[in-house]
């Protein structure tokens, strides 16, 4: 099982953080909400927030800007996972993902059958890395935004986390880019 480990110092990372929906705004955005409330509790930096209906193109342009900006280490986004055919956000992180991280799809679908049961099977969480940026994609209902930061991303995203966490490797996920030059 894993754990924290007391020898590590606490890294802030700046997480920006994307709802997908076609029918909130941000006054009413109770998965947000929960989402940035937690990212600031747990001590990193909420560096953006945004909405973005359910459109294909304004997402991937989203994703990529925050992507190309130095300054942000991961992305959170909420919505727009679900099999509607306005649900579009897997396919927009798809496309801008470098690498998928498959686990945390499987992780997700685990942590939330033991909640929901079969009903798990209708979401489509999704993790990649782009850029040297984390992007996580996390279905629409606060319950689904609790489990994905409760139960993986507030671990993974601490450096004390033990045995292993994304934010000791976050400096070398670009380091194709670096090489030769």
């Amino acid at each position: 099982m894993s754990a924290q480990t007391s020898d590590r110092e606490f890294i802030p990372l700046n997480i920006a953080l994307l709802t997908v929906s076609d029918t909130r705004s941000l006054a009413e955005d109770r998965s947000g909400d929960l989402l940035a409330g937690r990212i600031e509790e747990a001590g990193h930096r909420l560096a953006d927030r945004v909405l973005v209906p359910d459109e294909y193109e304004r997402l991937v342009e989203r994703l990529q800007r925050w992507v190309n900006d130095p300054a942000i280490d991961v992305i959170i986004s909420t919505g727009g996972t679900g099999l509607t055919g306005r649900d579009v956000t897997v396919e927009a992180h798809r496309a801008v993902y470098e690498k998928e991280i498959d686990a945390f799809a499987t992780v997700f679908a685990m942590i939330s059958f033991q909640k929901i049961g079969t009903s798990a099977v209708q979401s489509r969480a999704t993790g990649g890395v782009a850029n040297g940026t984390y992007l996580f994609a996390l279905p629409g209902s606060p319950g689904a935004c609790r489990d994905g930061w409760d139960e993986i991303l507030k671990g993974q995203l601490d450096y004390r986390h033990a045995p292993c966490n994304f934010v000791e490797i976050l400096p070398r996920l670009d380091e194709h880019m670096r090489r030769g030059s």
